[in-house]
């Protein structure tokens, strides 16, 4: 049975229990570990895209590259209030007052916006509390979220570009690029306005550049470019720019929807697989195992990145799709919840959840009500505990996180 309990109906009971389960031996939610997407960012790099890709100029942003802008922050500080009505339901939190470091633990990576969304966020779940934030300074690279590059996991080249390549399916990267081929002229009509030679993405056939030890595979040519490109544009649409401006006026907020769809692609080849997703979550797999065990604080707020929670679908297999957003995708803001619960008998459990803004609410940023976000319980294949699918045992949980 597909669980889909919305916030404003778990919120309603302090211990709620999970459908499938006896009433006198309810499930109660007394751990919490949140990896949430950092708010919106404009592109990491100006200009957005090389030349070649469209002769447009693209949108100026009211901040540097990769930094969280003032309407993302926006949009972010309006979650903190929904986070906090669930976690002093469930008793995580105390009802009055500040919540100690043994009730919270909060970890940045060290980017400008991922520390930022962590202030901002925690500013509204607990206004007017000092709320330590760990993380390294700015710019300085953090190993746990980043554990490939940094060397703190090895990758195995070969078992990584084989799980890639079992992912893109029979016929390879020049099926893929069939089978993509309407996505990609809609794009390309996009970025350029009438056909034109050496123009948009779709002419350079998809390949890959292979994994190493040290660094993992990358796609290459049309798929890797409109990923990039669709990227852009749902942020230029989660910024609240005006519809003229959004892909050169030539895209539509469906448009956005549907181009989405290259940036999870890219996702569900490159880091969804376990061969590549336990290894480059290994960084941060520690911090969430020690949020779910006896001695961990009761709630644990990871501020990380698209990656981190492409990393953490893909252990647990895992799916999601918030309006106006493609299926997987992962939206600024958004969050992977891991709840551990317990029986009266001291047995443990593990369900996840995704927490996320519609595209429609990042584009006004505008106060939420409650139940209003996007939240789901989420299915998790092979787990049963219970007789409830998808709620895993806390073992299993532990399991797929290596």
């Amino acid at each position: 049975m597909k669980l889909r309990i919305g916030l404003g109906l778990a919120l309603t009971l302090a211990t709620p229990a999970l459908a499938g389960t006896r009433p006198a031996d309810p499930l109660v939610v007394d751990r919490v570990v949140m990896l949430m997407r950092h708010g919106v960012r404009p592109p990491t790099k100006a200009p957005a895209m090389p030349p070649q890709v469209t002769p447009e100029r693209w949108p100026d942003w009211p901040t540097q590259p990769g930094w969280l802008t003032a309407h993302g922050a926006l949009a972010v500080s309006r979650l903190g209030p929904v986070d906090a009505r669930a976690w002093r339901g469930y008793g995580l939190l105390p009802a009055k007052g500040c919540p100690t470091a043994a009730a919270i633990r909060i970890v940045a990576d060290s980017d400008q916006r991922t520390i930022e969304t962590a202030k901002t966020w925690v500013a509204t779940l607990a206004p007017g509390c000092r709320i330590a934030i760990d993380h390294r300074p700015q710019d300085e690279s953090d190993p746990r979220f980043n554990a490939i590059e940094s060397g703190k996991a090895a990758l195995d080249p070969a078992k990584a570009d084989a799980a890639v390549l079992a992912e893109v399916g029979p016929g390879g990267f020049a099926a893929l690029d069939a089978r993509y081929a309407p996505l990609l002229a809609r794009i390309d009509a996009i970025l350029c306005g009438n056909p034109r030679a050496g123009c948009g993405v779709s002419g350079t056939a998809t390949g890959l550049a292979p994994a190493r030890a040290d660094k993992r595979p990358k796609l290459t040519g049309a798929l890797d470019r409109a990923s990039t490109a669709a990227q852009i544009l749902l942020l230029e649409a989660a910024e609240g720019m005006p519809m003229a401006q959004i892909g050169w006026g030539r895209a539509t907020l469906a448009d956005v929807t549907a181009l989405g769809e290259f940036h999870a692609l890219e996702f569900r080849i490159l880091a969804r697989p376990r061969a590549i997703a336990a290894a480059n979550f290994a960084g941060l797999a520690g911090i969430v195992q020690a949020g779910l065990a006896d001695s961990g604080p009761r709630v644990t707020m990871i501020s990380g990145h698209d990656t981190n929670i492409a990393n953490l679908g893909g252990l647990f297999d895992i799916h999601w799709q918030a309006p106006g957003f493609a299926a997987d995708d992962p939206v600024p803001g958004g969050a992977l919840i891991l709840e551990r619960l317990h029986d009266r008998a001291g047995k443990r459990y593990v369900r996840l959840r995704y927490r996320a803004q519609s595209l429609l609410q990042l584009r006004s940023a505008a106060p939420l009500g409650a139940g209003q976000p996007y939240d789901r319980i989420l299915p998790v294949p092979g787990c049963n505990a219970r007789g409830v699918a998808g709620l895993c045992t806390l073992e299993e949980a532990l399991a797929r996180l290596g």
